[in-house]
């Protein structure tokens, strides 16, 4: 399945150069973040599922980085029913949404909030380390964090992680239905073939037991 966000192994033009010192290199992206921050703190979605608004985008490929964060985020608000396409347009005046507001005194709190995906209730680990697994032959719909180019792809188990979140479920409001997480390491040539510069060269990616079948 071709996703647009899903660009691992595919041309996707030069990467612009830019100073990576530069926090923001416009003023409105540093109110884009802040926005970001705000509203998340309502509590009215999970980070999975502010990913997948943005990868939903239907001009995912024309916006910039900050410009997806905007989109997505003025969709989830509306679908969670916090504000109206109107009151976000400006034709109608807004709702207070003051009972869970992030006061400014709040922020640094905010953004250095440790919240653990991990979980003790979920299925038993099918895999152990040195275990050779396959992935699915193509990327479930919806939000899913296996790649494109790792699709149908043999690799060895090499870390087990336990129990975590799995985001195909959470991204969709469908529970946080835990499931084992393991980091699943395959080699150049099996992802890349014939292209790959170094065969030997090793990619390791976290990978949830759903997307994985032994051999």
């Amino acid at each position: 399945m071709t996703r647009a966000h899903d660009l691992g192994g595919r041309p996707a033009g030069p990467v612009p150069d830019k100073d990576d010192t530069v926090v923001f290199h416009d003023s409105w992206h540093a109110k884009a973040l802040a926005l970001n921050l705000a509203s998340g703190a309502l509590g009215a979605w999970n980070i999975d599922a502010s990913r997948f608004a943005r990868e939903q985008l239907k001009d995912y490929a024309t916006l910039s980085y900050y410009e997806k964060w905007m989109a997505g985020l003025a969709n989830l608000l509306v679908e969670r029913g916090l504000v109206t396409e109107a009151e976000l347009s400006g034709d109608v005046p807004q709702s207070q949404l003051t009972p869970k507001a992030l006061r400014a005194a709040d922020v640094s709190a905010a953004m250095h909030k440790f919240m653990p995906y991990t979980r003790k209730n979920g299925p038993t680990a099918q895999f152990q380390m040195g275990d050779k697994v396959r992935t699915l032959s193509a990327p479930q719909a919806g939000h899913c964090r296996l790649p494109a180019y790792a699709a149908g792809r043999v690799g060895t188990v090499i870390l087990s992680h336990g129990n975590h979140v799995f985001p195909d479920t959470n991204a969709r409001f469908q529970g946080e239905n835990p499931q084992p997480l393991y980091t699943v390491e395959f080699t150049a040539a099996t992802l890349w073939g014939a292209a790959a510069e170094n065969p030997d060269d090793a990619i390791s990616l976290d990978l949830w037991q759903p997307y994985l079948e032994p051999l």
